[in-house]
């Protein structure tokens, strides 16, 4: 019965220890978890703010627009009543083009709100079965004249296999509709216009079915490729192109990538990228299987 007392007290001895330290570890995670909570309830509230502040902004800059182009109309209408070669026609004619750098401008910053409302929104998806393959099939014919103004020709390589999910068809489009753009972009930039190298460059959306990456646990992943031969980048700019607002190109809002990587990470899956500079970049959506 000593014995037993005996062993009885060592245990509680040795096990009080051991639970006050269970106990901090609990509480500092319930601490972390609360501060996690907070924080996103401060970013949904700021985001609620600047998108009703961007719908604010959007509605008198469409008012402004409109009428920009109505006085130019006017202004055309004016200068076609006045004679050929006079002051006053000349002096129409540079407030035309006035106008018309006004209406670029505005264009401009409507651009920069709808980029701004899609990344500040919430990414409701609409999930239908539907057969990823054909739908890249569908997004390469459509962008294939866009591409071809840039002098870049649009590849695909899909996978054999049906590749058949449910993703929000429309949402995924513009994921990689994104993707697409961009690559053009700087494919177009580091030509910087010289037509002798134009045509070589390339734009490859390929789609594989592979084995988890990284896990343990039975299943398999949809990879989908988008590939350039442009002029890659850095490790340093690599880790930034992800960041809202952070864009390599002149006049680039920075919201594009970030906004692809938030479709996809809504559908369950991740957005990486693989890039050496002089050796192309390519982005790779892994889209769980089943």
């Amino acid at each position: 019965m000593t014995e037993f007392f005996l062993g009885l007290g060592v245990g509680v001895v040795l096990a009080v220890p051991i639970l006050i330290i269970a106990n901090r570890r609990t509480a500092k995670r319930v601490e972390r978890l609360s501060q996690r909570a907070q924080a996103a309830e401060r970013l949904a509230e700021q985001a609620t703010m600047t998108g009703g502040l961007a719908h604010e902004i959007k509605n008198p800059l469409s008012s402004i627009g409109l009428n920009a182009q109505l006085i130019r109309e006017d202004l055309t209408d004016l200068a076609d009543t006045l004679e050929e070669g006079s002051d006053a026609r000349d002096r129409c004619a540079r407030i035309e083009r006035r106008f018309d750098a006004l209406t670029r401008e505005v264009q401009r910053l409507r651009d920069i709100l709808e980029d701004f409302l899609r990344f500040a929104g919430r990414v409701q998806l609409d999930k239908q079965p539907t057969d990823v393959n054909d739908l890249i099939a569908e997004l390469s014919d459509f962008f294939a004249p866009q591409a071809a103004a840039a002098e870049v020709r649009v590849r695909t390589q899909l996978d054999a296999q049906p590749a058949v999910h449910d993703i929000d068809a429309d949402q995924l489009k513009q994921a990689m509709l994104n993707l697409m753009i961009n690559a053009c972009q700087i494919m177009a930039d580091a030509r910087g216009g010289d037509e002798l190298s134009g045509g070589n460059d390339e734009l490859m959306l390929r789609t594989e079915r592979v084995r988890h990456r990284g896990d343990k646990e039975a299943g398999e992943e949809l990879l989908i490729h988008v590939t350039d031969t442009g002029p890659g980048m850095d490790a340093d700019k690599a880790s930034k192109v992800f960041q809202p607002y952070f864009s390599t190109r002149k006049g680039g809002t920075g919201l594009g990538l970030p906004t692809s990587r938030r479709i996809v990470e809504a559908h369950g899956g991740t957005l990486t990228l693989h890039t050496e500079p002089g050796r192309g970049s390519s982005f790779t959506i892994a889209l769980p299987v089943g």
